[in-house]
């Protein structure tokens, strides 16, 4: 008598490397470190936003700076007032920037440290990353033995 279960085909398996033949690891922080294409231009984007937070701050700081003297040409009662006996725009201007630029300073400085913080998190990522060469396994996730 046939049996069923024999006479089945056999269930198809796709077994599958951990890691393409021809694929290239991509070992970002030797890459860094060696000045290779990858490395310099992984440098060159860190450079390129940090110079790109300083031209946005240096903005920000030049356009608070040309605003004060703006305000007192068109407003005149901000260019009529006094404090002290002084103009206010004057006494705006005497005592706004050292506190501004100390302020923008440290905002930049904190800035660029988390710039730099992601850039070493990125650099290091491929340090992390669990070790996937332990042979052939299964698509369902389950590993051969």
């Amino acid at each position: 008598m046939p049996d069923p279960a024999r006479d089945r085909a056999p269930q198809r398996e796709r077994v599958v490397l951990s890691q393409r033949r021809g694929a290239r690891m991509v070992r970002t922080r030797v890459e860094v470190a060696e000045q290779t294409d990858i490395g310099e231009h992984l440098v060159r984007g860190l450079v390129r936003a940090q110079f790109g937070l300083s031209l946005r701050l240096g903005l920000a700081v030049i356009s608070i700076f040309l605003a004060i003297p703006l305000i007192g040409a068109t407003m005149h009662p901000f260019a009529e007032a006094t404090l002290f006996g002084l103009p206010l725009n004057w006494v705006i201007l005497g005592l706004v920037p050292t506190p501004l630029l100390y302020l923008t300073g440290r905002l930049y400085i904190r800035l660029t440290e988390q710039a730099e913080r992601d850039f070493v998190r990125l650099v290091d990522a491929d340090d992390h990353v669990p070790d996937r060469d332990h042979g052939p396994h299964r698509d369902d996730g389950s590993r051969r033995r």
